[in-house]
C-alpha cells in the first residue's frame, strides 16, 4: 500500500506574490482528469483564496503542457464514484458553480475539451498558448455538456459559432477563440502562464474592492440566465439518459469502434 504522505496533491496552491495565487491541476498521470479527490481539493483552493484578504487574482493552470484537463476520470466512474466528482456547493470539479468574488484567470497551454473546457468557462478570463484548443465533444459520444458548457458557451461566443461548436463537437483553435472573444490573450507556446501572470499583475494594481464589486455586479446580472440554463440543461440531460444512444456512445468508445446511432 502506498504511503499517503508520498502521494502528491491533485491540486497545488501557491502564492506567486502577496496578491496573486496560482492553482495548478496536478494529476499528470491522468492528464488532470477530475476525480472526487481533485474536486474536493479544487473547492478547497477556491475557499482558501476567498478567505485570504491579500489575494486579488487567481491563476488556474495545468501541470501538463499538452492538456489542461481531460474531463471526468473514467476509472472513478467505473468504480461507482462518478457522483462524487460534483461537490454539493460547487458542482463539477468543485469549481464550475463555485461562489467566488475574486477574478480567476485560466492559463491554458494544450487541449481543453469537455469537462476541462467547462472548468475554463467558469473562469473569468482565459489566456491561451498558440497550441491550445477548446471544445465540447460530448455529442460525438451521444452526450451533452452538463457542467456549464451547454448554457454558457453562447454567452461568450456569437450564437452561430457556439451552436456550430456544440453540434459538431470539433475543437476550436486558440487564434479562432481569440478572434471571437472567448480568449483574452494568445501567447507563444510555453508562455501562457507568464502571460496570465502579466494580466493578473495589472488587476492586482487596482483597488481590490472596486474589482470585487464590479465583477460581483456583472455576475449577478447574469445569474438569472445562468440559473435558468442550468435547469434546462439538467432536464434535457435527464431525457437523454433514457435513450439508447446515451449508452451507445460510451459503449462504442470502450469497444474502440464507431458508434451506431439510432435516434432512440
Amino acid at each position: 500500500m502506498s504511503d499517503p504522505s508520498t502521494i502528491p496533491s491533485p491540486v497545488l496552491y501557491e502564492e506567486l506574490s502577496p496578491h496573486i495565487a496560482l492553482v495548478t491541476l496536478n494529476r499528470p498521470e491522468k492528464r488532470n482528469a477530475v476525480s472526487p479527490e481533485l474536486a474536493i481539493a479544487l473547492e478547497a483552493a477556491v475557499r482558501k483564496s476567498e478567505a485570504d484578504a491579500n489575494i486579488r487574482a487567481v491563476i488556474l493552470t495545468s501541470s501538463v503542457d499538452k492538456v489542461f484537463c481531460a474531463g471526468a476520470d473514467l476509472q472513478a466512474i467505473a468504480e461507482g464514484r462518478g457522483a462524487a466528482m460534483d461537490t454539493p456547493l460547487s458542482g463539477f470539479a468543485g469549481f464550475v458553480y463555485a461562489l467566488r468574488h475574486k477574478p480567476w484567470i485560466a492559463a491554458v497551454e494544450g487541449m481543453a475539451l469537455g469537462g476541462g473546457f467547462e472548468i475554463i468557462l467558469a473562469c473569468d478570463m482565459i489566456v491561451a498558448s498558440e497550441q491550445a484548443q477548446f471544445g465540447l465533444p460530448e455529442v460525438k459520444r451521444g452526450l451533452i455538456a452538463g457542467a456549464g458548457g451547454t448554457h454558457r458557451i453562447a454567452t461568450v461566443l456569437p450564437r452561430n459559432i457556439a451552436y456550430e461548436m456544440m453540434a459538431t463537437g470539433e475543437p476550436m483553435t486558440a487564434s479562432r477563440a481569440h478572434h471571437f472573444g472567448l480568449v483574452n490573450r494568445v501567447a507563444p507556446v510555453g508562455s501562457a502562464l507568464s502571460a496570465a501572470r502579466e494580466l493578473a499583475d495589472i488587476i492586482a494594481l487596482n483597488a481590490p474592492l472596486a474589482v470585487k464589486y464590479a465583477l460581483q455586479a456583472a455576475r449577478q446580472s447574469a445569474a438569472q440566465p445562468d440559473g435558468f440554463g442550468r435547469t434546462i440543461v439538467a432536464e434535457r440531460l435527464g431525457a437523454l439518459k433514457l435513450t439508447e444512444d446515451f449508452y451507445e456512445g460510451p459503449r462504442a468508445f470502450v469497444e474502440k469502434r464507431a458508434p451506431v446511432w439510432t435516434g432512440r
